[in-house]
């Protein structure tokens, strides 16, 4: 297992766009999620999640969907637009936020850097669009609210790939019981990632249920990598750039 801790690669201006992003996603999980305390949190992923089946109206009004012990989640066809920006800045659990914030925290900012602020957050809410985009393709009569901004940075992490593919990222590497860091080119790193949700997600085709949106992940990664020219402000620095 990789798990990136910092990189090698300075910016020249700070990432307030991407410090906004981090912010709002804390927020939400404090005021809308109340940190993941019931009954507000389940609330939450039934009124602000993207639900496929109900988003699309491939399943009938009145379908429910128990969340939690003492929550039923009732769904009418009606799904509000919204949960497609919503469910961007919402998660399943601690754990779920903290390691989207980290990743969003080591790559978002140079990639702010070469698109500049305005273009930045454009960019992350059309990665997060493509992202849920590819998760809804696998299923389209899915009931599970789909939460979380992996998508969104998926998008920055295949941005990041093509625009500094030779920054050194410390990594901390795990070996069974042996644990160390080492310093690894973000390309390598970033193939390792987007290899693992390949893997992870094609077992899950054709099939139902809850879990992790593998393939979120791999349309929001594949999306950056795509759209990163249109963003792209000025080239790229030298370091790592290339």
């Amino acid at each position: 297992m990789l798990f990136p801790l910092t990189d090698d690669n300075p910016t020249r201006q700070r990432p307030f766009a991407t410090y906004l992003i981090i912010g709002l996603n804390l927020v939400v999980w404090a005021s809308f999620q109340r940190l993941g305390f019931d009954p507000g949190f389940s609330e939450s992923l039934c009124r602000f999640g993207l639900v496929p089946g109900d988003l699309l109206g491939t399943i009938d009004s009145g379908s429910k969907l128990r969340i939690a012990q003492n929550l039923i989640c009732q769904f009418d066809g009606q799904t509000d637009l919204i949960t497609l920006v919503s469910s961007m800045f919402m998660h399943g659990g601690w754990l779920h936020l903290i390691g989207n914030m980290w990743f969003l925290w080591v790559f978002g900012d140079n990639v702010e850097d070469a698109m500049g602020p305005l273009r930045f957050i454009l960019f992350y809410l059309l990665s997060g669009l493509v992202a849920s985009a590819a998760q809804i393709a696998t299923d389209t009569s899915s009931i599970i609210p789909m939460v979380g901004a992996s998508g969104a940075i998926g998008g920055v992490m295949g941005a990041y790939a093509l625009l500094y593919p030779r920054a050194r990222v410390r990594t901390l590497v795990f070996l069974g019981f042996f644990i160390t860091t080492l310093s690894i080119p973000a390309f390598f790193i970033l193939a390792w990632w987007f290899v693992v949700q390949l893997v992870s997600g094609l077992p899950t085709l054709g099939q139902q249920g809850g879990g992790v949106a593998f393939w979120a992940h791999i349309g929001g990664f594949l999306a950056g990598i795509l759209l990163v020219t249109l963003f792209r402000q000025r080239p790229s620095r030298t370091i790592g750039g290339t």
